[in-house]
């Protein structure tokens, strides 16, 4: 009796700490929802809680409801990982969603490996889905553009496009900025291209005239960024008060606002890649758009990422999909349906048609993806005809 007591407490327990029952599907929702990062966060969470509303409304999956556990890992490595240890070992999530900090993925991703739990994550990193190239099965899943689709983009537009030669680029020191920095000195070289200046910059910082300084002597024609916070506006910032005006051309995180408020119209110009700008070119995308504004209510009516808010919203579909199609919550009856899903998942972004494979966990492909500009505060599409043919 004493066994079957403790056994009962236990579950007992477990259950509270999640929140839900046996007969729910437990998903882990992990993200920067506090400090210089939020702003992805919170609207990648946002999307989600959108997602799931809907599919709980319309049944659940496989006749189970979604239950969310929620942290924040305040974009800190170490937060990370103790996240991912509690997922693992006391939520008994069956996935997770949210990811979004590569340096938080590369600590945090081997715990969901090793337990095989299925993880569809939003950090660019190129890495991020090879970190485990000898595993006979593969966990971590991206849903956004990585680095190395990215960097060539930037490169185009700067040296093919707009015909510069002298390009100075300026990323931060988190993994994402320097991983991002590798990839597009790489991309430069296939143009015959070397920075004159290459610069570094710490999160938190609000002084970039060092830096700037550097690039202007160098004879930069454009700054070229990879950043994660705030810290992007301040390099806008910083041109402005040296008097010295030079196209931005960044990775896609010059599209949050966490750049654009702090920058105001400095920063109208910028120029990044991106998977989904927040107009309503497609009664799907109007819809999710509604949602949002309705559930909460952003500043000036602009989400804080769309792209984010796009990611996480289509992360939810897919796994929702692979989940219906194994009709299990299993992690290899889950891997094996997310490397050949049967049907499309009709997302926000784009529609999802055997989005991976056993050897390609990469959602987003360069078809997929349109540059965008900052105007007047707002991110549109820099190229008009964009809106028209991709519809994203």
């Amino acid at each position: 009796m004493k066994i079957r007591h403790h056994i009962y407490v236990a579950a007992i327990a477990a259950m509270l700490t999640t929140g839900a029952y046996a007969e729910d599907i437990i998903l882990g929702v992990q993200g920067p929802y506090t400090g210089g990062s939020s702003s992805m966060g919170v609207s990648n969470r946002a999307g989600i809680h959108i997602a799931v509303n809907e599919i709980n409304a319309a049944g659940g999956i496989i006749g189970k409801k979604i239950v969310l556990v929620e942290r924040d890992d305040e974009a800190k490595n170490e937060r990370g990982v103790q996240i991912a240890q509690e997922f693992v070992n006391n939520a008994k999530v069956v996935g997770v969603l949210g990811f979004v900090n590569t340096g938080v993925v590369l600590a945090s991703s081997r715990f969901y490996q090793d337990a095989k739990i299925p993880v569809i994550g939003m950090p660019s990193g190129s890495v991020v889905t090879q970190q485990f190239p000898n595993a006979p099965e593969n966990y971590i899943f991206r849903i956004a553009a990585r680095d190395s689709l990215q960097a060539p983009m930037i490169a185009k537009e700067a040296v093919e496009k707009r015909g510069f030669k002298k390009v100075a680029i300026l990323a931060d020191s988190t993994n994402y900025g320097q991983l991002g920095r590798e990839d597009m000195e790489k991309a430069l070289k296939a143009y015959g291209v070397t920075p004159v200046a290459v610069e570094k910059f710490n999160i938190g910082d609000v002084d970039m005239t060092s830096q700037l300084l550097s690039a202007k002597s160098a004879g930069a024609e454009a700054i070229l960024t990879y950043g994660i916070g705030p810290e992007l506006a301040q390099i806008a910032n910083g041109m402005a008060k040296l008097g010295w005006k030079k196209p931005m051309i960044g990775s896609w995180t010059l599209s949050m606002s966490s750049f654009i408020d702090t920058a105001g119209k400095n920063g109208d110009g910028a120029i990044m890649p991106q998977t989904f700008i927040q107009i309503g070119n497609t009664p799907k995308r109007k819809a999710f758009i509604d949602a949002y504004l309705k559930d909460y209510k952003p500043k000036n009516g602009l989400m804080p990422s769309a792209v984010s808010a796009a990611q996480g919203y289509d992360s939810v579909y897919i796994l929702a999909a692979a989940i219906k199609q194994a009709n299990s919550t299993d992690g290899p009856k889950v891997l094996a349906a997310l490397q050949n899903l049967n049907e499309p998942v009709p997302g926000v972004i784009t529609t999802y048609v055997k989005p991976y494979s056993a050897t390609d966990h990469e959602a987003i492909e360069a078809k997929d993806i349109v540059m965008g500009v900052i105007e007047n505060g707002r991110v549109q599409y820099l190229n008009a005809e964009d809106a028209k043919t991709k519809k994203m």
